[in-house]
């Protein structure tokens, strides 16, 4: 067997639209040269024409949040509780082997930005390319987000998965999903319109919601999606483990074992 690796993460990046304003990740990119009279600060008597070429380390001072990036979501995110009153688990609460799974792919590029998709809509995928949900498959859905990341209308870019297409991978065992738009639920833009027209505050961020009832996580920003086949894949998504939070960064993966 030849074993592939298909990075379905994204880069954490500045200065791009990964998130909406104000929630942007900050890099400070520290090279060699500026960094040597810190190294020299560490060996009294150093200077930086004793370092090979004058230079010291490259370093990065990073100014972010869990929830930048590609990162998995612990159910803390979505709310206090989880099972219907248990106290929801924090992201280095969530059990591995939720994290290195049989991934399955849904292909959901075809919605319109802002369609919320339904149980229905999970089943007719399925059938589509002949799956039978397993407890603990990863399920990762390709919007048509994933092709404009970085671009200025990525976040409002995508369909999001509702209350009741996430309790149906839950109920049946699914405890990690994931999307390549900016959020698990339609983009906010819509949600408001939906939420002005009917007051129904039940709509806002209904997919995450339903961690409350079932609880699970999600990896969001996931990318190159379109490379991985519907099934016949495994996916590594472990986070970050930062105690007591609401999230983890994860360098998520593809892996494929093609015959030889």
């Amino acid at each position: 067997m030849a074993r592939r690796i298909i990075d379905i993460s994204v880069p954490l990046q500045a200065d791009i639209a990964s998130d909406p304003p104000g929630m942007e990740p900050k890099i400070t990119y520290v090279d060699h040269k500026a960094s040597a009279p810190l190294v020299c600060a560490y060996f009294p008597g150093l200077t930086a024409d004793d370092l090979p070429d004058g230079e010291g380390w490259a370093i990065e001072r990073v100014e972010f949040t869990t929830h930048n990036g590609t990162h998995l979501d612990a159910p803390w995110h979505f709310a206090s509780t989880m099972d219907g009153g248990k106290r929801a688990i924090t992201i280095d609460e969530v059990p591995l082997d939720w994290c290195f799974q049989a991934g399955v792919k849904l292909d959901f590029r075809h919605f319109p930005n802002g369609y919320v998709a339904t149980a229905a809509d999970v089943e007719a995928e399925l059938a589509r390319i002949g799956h039978v949900l397993r407890p603990l498959d990863i399920v990762v859905v390709n919007t048509a987000a994933g092709a404009r990341y970085g671009q200025p209308d990525y976040v409002p870019t995508g369909c999001g998965m509702g209350r009741e297409a996430t309790l149906y991978l839950t109920s049946r065992g699914v405890r990690i999903t994931g999307t390549d738009a900016w959020s698990w639920d339609a983009p906010f833009i819509y949600t408001a319109q939906r939420f002005a027209e009917s007051k129904n505050a039940g709509l806002i961020w209904e997919g995450h919601k339903a961690g409350r009832e079932i609880g699970y996580c999600h990896i969001e920003k996931l990318h190159n999606l379109e490379a991985l086949p519907a099934t016949g894949f495994m996916v590594a998504c472990f986070p970050v483990k930062i105690k007591a939070a609401s999230a983890g960064w994860t360098r998520a993966v593809a892996i494929i074992e093609d015959p030889d």
